[in-house]
């Protein structure tokens, strides 16, 4: 009897497992939306600032009605939507899609733009967590990312209205980028690493020669060539920075190179 009970029951509790399994989850509002209608509200939701429901609108839109402008519009907004909601990531790789599927659409300089602006946050967030660690081994990839994406947008797009935000930030990321390689330089010169410093120093002013990181820049030149008894080199450097810094806080009697900081202080 016992063991009839234990059968009835085991096939009771599957039956009604079975009959759960066959409920809908939860009520799709959006059953039956046109794309008109689905792109209206994730725009709404936009309005709204409530980026995770306008995603899912967009994404529905695509999923459903993948052909027509309303898709092509919202693999571009929905772009801006995982911007706003602090995702890079995934704003990055629907810009890049975009592009790729559409390069000559009308609107594809904002996709680089926007490109370039999640790349260019996506550093200035990941730095700013980043406070008490040293960087002096993290190469800033977002920042030369963001770079080279204003610096395509204001290639092929002269005239675009985001391009002369664009070249104002790409001003901003090189003395970004050459605050970076003085602070390695530094960082190895400390360490008692000359020639890695000197070498550091040397790119700096060859790549970055305009920005106001080549007077630190010149200074560990001259610093590691004297370390390394290069008279010659340390002779050749310190007059460059004679004459380009005249008044150089470097050139103080004590001469002595700063202690590590963050590279990234600048901004």
């Amino acid at each position: 009897m016992a063991h009839f009970t234990l059968r009835s029951l085991t096939l009771t509790g599957f039956l009604l497992l079975a009959g759960c399994s066959g409920l809908p989850d939860q009520a799709d509002e959006t059953v039956g939306w046109n794309a008109q209608k689905l792109y209206s509200e994730a725009k709404d939701s936009m309005s709204d600032g409530a980026w995770d429901r306008a995603i899912k609108m967009f994404e529905k839109l695509e999923s459903r009605y993948p052909y027509g402008r309303y898709a092509q519009q919202a693999q571009l907004e929905v772009a801006y939507a995982y911007y706003k909601s602090n995702e890079p990531a995934s704003a990055i790789a629907a810009c890049d899609r975009f592009i790729k599927l559409h390069p000559n659409h009308p609107n594809v300089d904002y996709a680089y733009y926007l490109k370039g602006l999640a790349n260019f946050n996506e550093d200035l967030g990941l730095l700013g967590s980043l406070a008490n660690q040293d960087l002096s081994e993290r190469d800033p990839k977002a920042t030369r990312a963001s770079f080279d994406t204003f610096k395509e947008l204001s290639q092929r797009f002269p005239d675009s209205k985001y391009t002369p935000d664009a070249t104002l930030r790409m001003r901003y990321l090189v003395n970004a980028l050459a605050s970076y390689e003085v602070h390695v330089s530094r960082y190895y010169y400390n360490r008692g690493a000359y020639v890695a410093a000197a070498n550091r120093a040397q790119g700096t002013i060859k790549d970055f020669p305009q920005s106001p990181a080549t007077e630190e820049a010149l200074f560990l030149m001259v610093k590691s060539y004297d370390a390394l008894k290069m008279n010659d080199l340390r002779d050749d450097a310190d007059r460059v920075l004679r004459k380009n810094f005249p008044k150089s806080r470097y050139l103080t009697a004590n001469g002595a190179v700063p202690s590590d900081r963050p590279w990234w202080k600048m901004w």
